[in-house]
């Protein structure tokens, strides 16, 4: 596994691990703790040294199964975390990115996380009740007492983005950006790449659409957020699957899977972006990894930057909900 780099010199594994899924939100949660520890530490010997959490992810166990998993390689691993929820017994009901909400978050990912520094500590989405000025400063703050190393923005506008670099550098933004959504292509790749900014995709095989192994016959459980996603809705699962056949058709001919192709698409973009597949399996994980080992031609990124508006993307990436809490 070769490296990169985000801003502010932060290097990692050009593949991380995005470790949501493990305790939440694609259908029945593992039952086996212990399971999913050894994926995480299977992850670090397979070269992955960049791992993203949150405290809303469970909420607070996502943050205990990491720290729990990764405390014998601290100095060896980056650990990204997040602030910004209020959370009530056991639910988030809104945002909450006031100083002394991110002083608290801070202090108690510190314990859950078994570290005496947070490596990366993102807003997870921008409040606009508290101006993101204070919300860099305190962060600056974190980091000056050392209880935190970089600073990062997720789902932020190119406006949030340089207001909040002015006041303390951002090290990363992360934003959903795939094959099938590429919101970010028209402003925020742009900013990023002037003001030195890395860039972490969050779900950069669709959900697992991209993979192939999703289709209208997929049946989602209760707890599954593709059950509330309208893009995973039959009629646009339909839709959209010329779109998978396409990938899938590259990659018989390159020789990898469309999860790989998908993934070395999105390395191919910029040498600062580290997309964060989640998976609760160790073959996913080595498929994966095995993505940076994928070759395209410059014919073939140049094919699949223009797949989306070619072939068309049909459904919303999220809900009404959901898209209520996206910068604008």
């Amino acid at each position: 596994m070769h490296t990169r780099r985000l801003g502010q010199g932060l290097e990692v594994s050009a593949i991380g691990l995005g470790a949501m899924g493990m305790s939440q939100s694609y259908g029945p949660n593992p039952g086996d703790r212990n399971e999913m520890i050894a994926v995480l530490r299977g992850a670090v010997d397979r070269g992955i040294t960049f791992f993203d959490t949150a405290e809303v992810y469970g909420p607070y166990e996502n943050e205990e199964l990491v720290g729990e998993a990764l405390e014998p390689f601290r100095g060896r691993v980056v650990i990204a975390t997040k602030f910004g929820w209020d959370i009530r017994d056991g639910k988030s009901v809104g945002l909450d990115s006031r100083p002394e909400q991110i002083r608290r978050v801070a202090e108690a990912s510190l314990r859950r996380l078994r570290v005496d520094a947070l490596d990366l500590f993102y807003q997870h989405r921008v409040d606009p009740a508290v101006p993101i000025e204070d919300v860099a400063g305190t962060v600056g703050e974190l980091v000056a007492e050392g209880k935190v190393r970089h600073f990062g923005l997720s789902e932020a506008s190119a406006s949030t983005i340089r207001a909040a670099h002015a006041v303390f550098p951002v090290t990363a933004v992360q934003s959903e950006y795939s094959l099938w959504t590429r919101d970010p292509e028209s402003e925020v790749l742009p900013t990023l790449a002037e003001l030195g900014i890395g860039f972490v995709p969050f779900s950069p095989l669709g959900k697992g659409f991209l993979t192939g192994t999703v289709d209208t016959s997929t049946a989602f459980s209760e707890n599954d957020i593709r059950r509330r996603v309208p893009r995973f809705e039959d009629e646009n699962l339909a839709r959209n699957q010329a779109l998978v056949d396409h990938i899938a058709g590259l990659a018989e001919r390159v020789g990898a899977t469309p999860g790989q192709v998908a993934l070395a698409w999105l390395l191919a973009q910029q040498p600062w972006i580290v997309p964060i597949p989640g998976t609760r399996r160790l073959s996913r994980i080595e498929e994966n990894c095995a993505a940076t080992m994928v070759g395209l031609s410059a014919d073939e990124v140049a094919d699949l930057d223009a797949l989306a508006a070619r072939i068309g993307v049909s459904g919303e990436r999220y809900n009404d909900e959901h898209r209520s809490y996206l910068d604008r």
